[in-house]
């Protein structure tokens, strides 16, 4: 099985930018699956209800999110109405939604996807360690793929939660600092691995937001509303192999698509 995820898409841009990269992509490469980081999707911070329609019209089965996820208070129903639409599975319990769907994608084989936030330089969260392995002993039990996206700032813990996993998921793929990292890899047992696989929007900004305006931030301490920037605008995502029989992992490749002026 062929899988897709796309860095975290960020504003009108990466919106634009995975509909229309996306479906040749799909079309080009026989992918089966794809999913997303969303949190960063409507204007930067947060979803909503038309930003979430397009992505999944543009061939999106499944969006994660992580910090901004409640950013938006029209998002709160969207979490309890869609099991396509994660939040952190670590967040406290009685947040909206779920941190965990699983589905079926063709012949009868389950994926499952599991949504993951960190607490090193984070809000407080419940400890992802154990969620992951609590979610695992049931999950395992009904899903032939499993996937996890690891929304963290510090790529240590990102790496800690690869080789915590290691071997009982197909991949465990990193999000949240927009940056691509190039230690993409299949570890020992069979999980692919990498700790961000970068952003799908504006690359001529500061992590998505307009330079002029994030500079102001570094410079004067001013906390002006994020703007997003608008150019060099490209799809970062990784292509995973899965083998079915296993639900373990054989290949991962960063990709880096860009959007024609």
């Amino acid at each position: 099985m062929k899988i897709l995820f796309i860095g975290d898409i960020f504003g009108e841009a990466g919106r634009r930018a995975v509909k229309t990269l996306l479906p040749p992509l799909r079309q080009r490469e026989k992918i089966d699956f794809v999913f997303a980081n969303a949190e960063n999707i409507a204007h930067g911070k947060g979803i909503s209800s038309q930003s979430v329609k397009l992505l999944f019209d543009s061939g999106v089965d499944v969006l994660t999110t992580g910090n901004h996820a409640f950013d938006r208070d029209e998002s709160l129903s969207l979490y309890e109405q869609d099991k396509r639409i994660l939040r952190p599975a670590n967040f406290p319990a009685k947040c909206p939604g779920r941190g965990f769907s699983r589905f079926e994608v063709y012949g009868g084989v389950t994926v499952g996807v599991i949504n993951l936030i960190g607490r090193v330089h984070m809000a407080p969260a419940d400890c992802p360690f154990e969620k992951a392995d609590q979610l695992l002993m049931d999950a395992k039990l009904d899903c032939d793929i499993i996937l996890v996206d690891m929304h963290a700032e510090a790529t240590s813990e990102s790496r800690a939660m690869g080789w915590h996993l290691d071997g009982r998921v197909a991949a465990v793929v990193g999000s949240h600092t927009h940056v691509p990292t190039a230690d993409e890899e299949i570890l020992p047992k069979g999980t692919a691995y990498i700790s961000d696989a970068g952003m799908t929007g504006p690359y001529r900004s500061i992590i998505g937001i307009d330079i002029d305006t994030a500079l102001k931030r570094f410079l004067m301490g001013m906390r002006s509303p994020i703007e997003p920037a608008k150019e060099d605008i490209r799809m970062y995502a990784v292509l995973i192999d899965v083998e079915e029989s296993t639900g373990l992992a054989t290949s991962i490749r960063l990709l880096c698509e860009k959007l024609d002026s």
